[in-house]
C-alpha cells in the first residue's frame, strides 16, 4: 500500500475543503430564507400563495438537482434578456454563482416541507393553553409554536444539511474544483480511482460526522425534557428533628 500517495491525495483534496464549505453554507443560507418565504405563504392561508408554493415544491422536489444545475449553468444563458442583463448575468456566468442558485432552490422546497410538517405538528393543547394564559398572536408563535416546531423539525432537518454537504459534489459538474473536482483530475492524471475516491470519501464521511454530531447536540441542549433524570449518588437524608 502507498501510503505516500494516499496522504499527498488526501492533502490535496482537504485544500478544497474551504471552497466546498462555501457552496454547502451559502446553499443553505439562501435555501433557509427562501424556505422560510415559503413556509409562510403555505401557511398564510391565502390561495394564490399555496398555489405557487406547491407548484415550487412540486418541481424542484421532484426533479433531480443535477437537471436543475445544468438547466441554471446551460440552459438560461441561451435567453438574449439574460445575457444582456446586468444584475442575471454576472451571477449566471458564473459556475459558483449557479451551483449556490442551484442548491438554494433545491434545498428550499424540502426545507419548506419540513418546517410546514413541523408547525403542523405542534400539540394543539399547547397553542390552546397559551390563548387561555392571554397571549397575543405573535407573542403565541413566538413563545411557544416557533420553539416546539423548531424542535420537531430538527431531526429531519439535519438530515437535509447532510444531503446537501453530498450535493456539493455536484459542483465538479460546472467545472468547479471543489473536493470532487479535485479528487477527479488526480483521478485522471493517476489512473488510480479506488485510491483517490477513497480519500475523497472518508473526509465526507468525516465531514457529515461532524455536521450529524453538532445537530445532535442542539437537539440535545434544545429537549430538556428528553434527558435522562441525573442518577442520585447519595440516598437521601431523613430531615432531623428540630426540638
Amino acid at each position: 500500500m502507498d501510503y505516500n500517495f494516499y496522504l499527498s491525495t488526501m492533502w490535496s483534496v482537504l485544500k478544497a475543503l474551504p471552497l466546498t464549505l462555501e457552496i454547502w453554507f451559502f446553499g443553505i443560507a439562501f435555501g433557509l430564507i427562501i424556505a422560510t418565504g415559503l413556509t409562510w405563504l403555505r401557511a398564510s392561508g391565502y390561495r394564490l400563495g399555496e398555489y405557487v408554493t406547491r407548484a415550487y415544491v412540486f418541481v424542484f422536489r421532484g426533479s433531480p438537482l443535477l437537471v436543475q444545475l445544468y438547466l441554471i449553468y446551460f440552459g438560461l444563458s441561451q435567453f438574449d434578456f439574460v445575457r444582456h442583463s446586468p444584475v442575471l448575468w454576472p451571477i449566471l456566468r458564473d459556475p459558483m454563482y449557479c451551483t449556490i442558485v442551484a442548491m438554494a432552490l433545491n434545498t428550499a422546497a424540502y426545507e419548506s416541507e419540513i418546517f410546514r410538517g413541523a408547525l403542523r405538528a405542534v400539540p394543539v393543547g399547547q397553542i390552546e393553553a397559551a390563548k387561555a394564559f392571554g397571549m397575543s398572536a405573535f407573542t403565541r408563535f413566538r413563545l411557544v409554536t416557533l420553539p416546539i416546531a423548531l424542535r420537531l423539525a430538527l431531526p429531519a432537518y439535519s438530515t437535509e444539511i447532510i444531503l446537501m454537504t453530498k450535493a456539493t459534489a455536484l459542483a465538479s459538474v460546472v467545472t468547479i474544483m471543489e473536493m470532487m473536482g479535485t479528487a477527479q483530475k488526480i483521478q485522471h492524471d493517476t489512473f488510480r480511482p479506488i485510491e483517490v475516491l477513497t480519500c475523497a470519501g472518508v473526509i465526507y464521511l468525516l465531514l457529515n460526522l461532524s455536521i450529524a454530531r453538532l445537530f445532535a447536540w442542539v437537539e440535545y441542549r434544545l429537549s430538556p425534557h428528553l434527558r435522562p433524570a441525573p442518577e442520585q449518588s447519595q440516598q437521601i437524608k431523613p430531615i432531623p428533628e428540630v426540638l
